[in-house]
């Protein structure tokens, strides 16, 4: 088994946390915002987290965002293809790149993002976040002598802080782009 592979079976972070997204679902088209997030805008969605983010493609043409975070004192490279991109649902899988304590590793990340109407002048937004780690994680923690286990409890509580950090934001920069592109329909 190559360093790279996932291993499906084991789950490291699963973190679901919704927002109130201050615009009608109509006006809100969540792969547009975030497959053309502006850097500046995507810092401002969690100071001191978001480093950076930039967009680009895949090979075979697929849209692609990457992004550089840094989630519970670990540097974060994701390289988020869009499986799903539409108005109301975009899902990006990552094989991101991770240095934690100097040391590299990669673990395949999962962000879907989904908006569901409230009422007909709001909507939420649930982002969800899944985490599964690479053979070359696994032996990582297996050289150090880490228990999958005692990794993915911290895994979990740092990256759902997180979450609950970025996800209010991330509805208040989604109104924004929302009522902003409604004034000038």
């Amino acid at each position: 088994m190559s360093n790279d592979q996932v291993v499906h079976t084991l789950q490291m972070t699963a973190s679901e946390v919704t927002a109130k997204v201050d615009a009608p679902i109509e006006a809100v088209d969540i792969a547009d915002w975030v497959l053309n997030l502006p850097d500046a805008e995507y810092q401002r969605c969690a100071p001191g987290e978001h480093i950076a983010a930039g967009r680009t493609t895949t090979d075979d043409g697929r849209p692609m965002v990457i992004c550089v975070e840094n989630v519970g004192g670990s540097l974060i490279i994701q390289h988020y293809v869009a499986e799903v991109h539409e108005p109301h649902h975009c899902r990006m899988v990552s094989l991101t790149d991770a240095q934690t304590a100097g040391v590299w590793t990669k673990a395949q990340v999962t962000w879907d993002l989904r908006v569901e109407p409230i009422d007909d002048k709001t909507c939420r937004l649930t982002n969800t976040v899944t985490v599964h780690p690479t053979q070359g994680f696994l032996d990582l923690l297996a050289q150090g002598g880490v228990s999958f286990d005692d990794a993915a409890a911290q895994q979990q509580a740092s990256t759902h802080a997180h979450n609950q950090r970025e996800t209010p934001l991330y509805a208040a920069s989604l109104a924004r782009k929302a009522l902003a592109k409604s004034a000038v329909s």
